[in-house]
Formats: structure tokens, C-alpha cells, sequence
């Protein structure tokens, strides 16, 4: 049998290679790897407390006070006090931090993109997996932010149709509505403009998101879903994060979406990631009385 012990530390030295971690700079950027993880997690919601990063990153307190610290000297991060804690600090992206992560998540996808080409995906997907749960047994299950792949624009009709007849009763007719949200994307999808994602735990589609076009302003958050088995992981609240991140790098200036007030746990959600309530109003709709309301968030 192979040693465990060799066998991790190869490994280690071949993923760091393959993806040209070891440079002054990550991708041909100015920022090295721990900056760009700190912009990267700074992306993922719009403010963190300090606190909060240093445990997601498990890097002492120093080294990422310095770490801050010059992100900050190049502007691409604000630190501020905490509104609910004087005492706690919190830490957002600028303007321009947000621009020099979309510019990192761009080329991190082309690359893993091109590492990926003629290579069995799933199985890919479901070995990584395993790798992380052998290390870290208490570790989050994998999960897997993607686009569509062919059957899945089919699974967001479907599942939205039985999900929510099982947990609020609603009739066919949100399934059909649905199905034209659904087909209107996949018939007149503007790439530059319009994305949608599928989030994968542990190999298979547990969420979904999609941004789609309103006006040459305004973009639309359509058809957040996350299955009951995936609830709890943090998984809405990056699919919102992902199409915030998105609307953002294709220039809207805001992100609105319609919902119910009876789906509770999404408008929390919507409530932490910025958007404001803007209207609300009562309406008859998939066989109950619902009261529908507007959301929208300043990009």
C-alpha cells in the first residue's frame, strides 16, 4: 500500500504546481494567494467581521491584520466598526476590491476551466469530495457552484413544482410559471448579461439561482431554490452571493427580485445580503392567498 504520508505531501506539491499557486502574484495579478483568498471570501457577502475571516481562513490574528492592511493601502477593502458592536470591527470589498476579485474569479475559472478539458468531471468531482471529508471529517459536504448542464434547466422546473406543492400546497399553475421563466432564459439567454447556477452537494443538484435580464439596469434574482437536505450549509446564501457577484460584473445598477412573504427563510436571506423590501400587496395565486413582495438591491 502506498504511504498516506508521501502520497498527501506529492499531492501537495503537484496541485500547488497545476495551479500555478507559487507565483509573487495569483493569475497574473498584483495579489498574492493569501490576499486573493481574503478578497474572495470578502466577496461572498457584504460585510464580515474580522473575527469571522480569521476563523474561516485559520490564520492568526497578526498576519491577517497585515494582510488587511495592505489590501487597504491599495483601497480594495474598507475596515469599519460593527453597527451592532462598537467593539467588533467588520471588513467589506471597495468598489475597486470588488472589480480586482471578478477579474480573480474570471481568469480562476478560465483556468480550472481549461485544467478540466477531457477530463470525467463527476468523477472528479466525487474524488475531491471524498478528499475533503477523509481530512476534515467535520467539514461542510461538497458543495459545487456550476452552470446548467443539459437535464438541469428540466430539474429547476421540477423541483420548484414539487417542492413547493409539498411544503405550501401550491398548484400547477407555479410549475407552469415557472416553466416559462425557465424557457424564456434558455431561448433568448444574453451570456454577457444573464447566468444561472446549479449547486451541487456531494455530486448531485441540490439549488439553484438564475440572474436574468429586467432593463439595461436592472437585472432579476429568479427561482432560488435549495433542497431540503442542503439546508442549514450556508447554500442560499452563496447562490445569492454568486448572482450578486455577477450582476455586479455586468454592469446593472440593481438587483431586484418578487417573492412571498410566506418563504421566510429566503427573505432572510435577501434581508442579510443588503436588498430593502420596496412593495408589498396581496394577491390570489397558486391556490392560496399570498401577499407577493418586491425587493431590490443597489449595485
Amino acid at each position: 500500500m502506498p504511504d498516506a504520508v508521501a502520497e498527501l505531501r506529492a499531492f501537495s506539491r503537484f496541485y500547488t504546481a497545476q495551479l500555478e499557486l507559487l507565483g509573487p502574484g495569483l493569475l497574473d495579478t498584483p495579489h498574492t494567494l493569501a490576499e486573493s483568498r481574503v478578497l474572495f471570501e470578502l466577496a461572498q457577502q457584504e460585510r464580515v467581521e474580522v473575527a469571522d475571516l480569521r476563523t474561516r481562513m485559520r490564520i492568526d490574528a497578526g498576519h491577517l491584520s497585515r494582510l488587511l492592511g495592505r489590501l487597504e493601502a491599495r483601497s480594495l477593502v474598507a475596515r469599519e466598526r460593527s453597527p451592532a458592536d462598537g467593539r467588533r470591527q467588520v471588513v467589506r470589498l471597495t468598489k475597486a476590491g470588488r472589480d480586482a476579485f471578478a477579474v480573480l474569479d474570471r481568469r480562476s475559472a478560465e483556468q480550472a476551466e481549461a485544467r478540466l478539458d477531457g477530463i470525467d468531471r463527476d468523477r472528479l468531482a466525487a474524488a475531491l469530495g471524498e478528499v475533503r471529508r477523509l481530512l476534515d471529517p467535520a467539514a461542510a459536504p461538497a458543495v459545487v457552484l456550476r452552470p446548467p448542464r443539459p437535464g438541469d434547466l428540466g430539474w429547476i422546473v421540477g423541483r420548484h413544482g414539487r417542492l413547493y406543492a409539498d411544503e405550501y400546497g401550491w398548484d400547477g399553475s407555479f410549475e407552469v410559471l415557472v416553466a416559462g421563466i425557465v424557457a424564456r432564459f434558455a431561448e433568448t439567454r444574453d451570456p454577457a448579461r444573464e447566468a444561472a447556477w446549479i449547486a451541487e452537494l456531494d455530486g448531485a443538484p441540490a439549488g439553484c439561482v438564475l440572474c436574468v435580464r429586467d432593463s439595461d439596469t436592472v437585472a432579476k434574482l429568479r427561482l432560488l431554490l435549495v433542497e431540503p437536505r442542503a439546508r442549514g450549509l450556508g447554500l442560499g446564501a452563496r447562490l445569492v452571493g454568486e448572482c450578486i457577484a455577477f450582476a455586479r460584473r455586468a454592469g446593472y445598477g440593481e438587483l431586484r427580485l418578487w417573492t412571498n412573504d410566506v418563504l421566510v427563510a429566503a427573505r432572510r436571506i435577501y434581508e442579510r445580503a443588503g436588498f430593502t423590501l420596496v412593495d408589498s400587496e396581496p394577491h390570489r395565486s397558486f391556490g392560496h392567498d399570498l401577499v407577493s413582495q418586491t425587493w431590490t438591491l443597489v449595485l
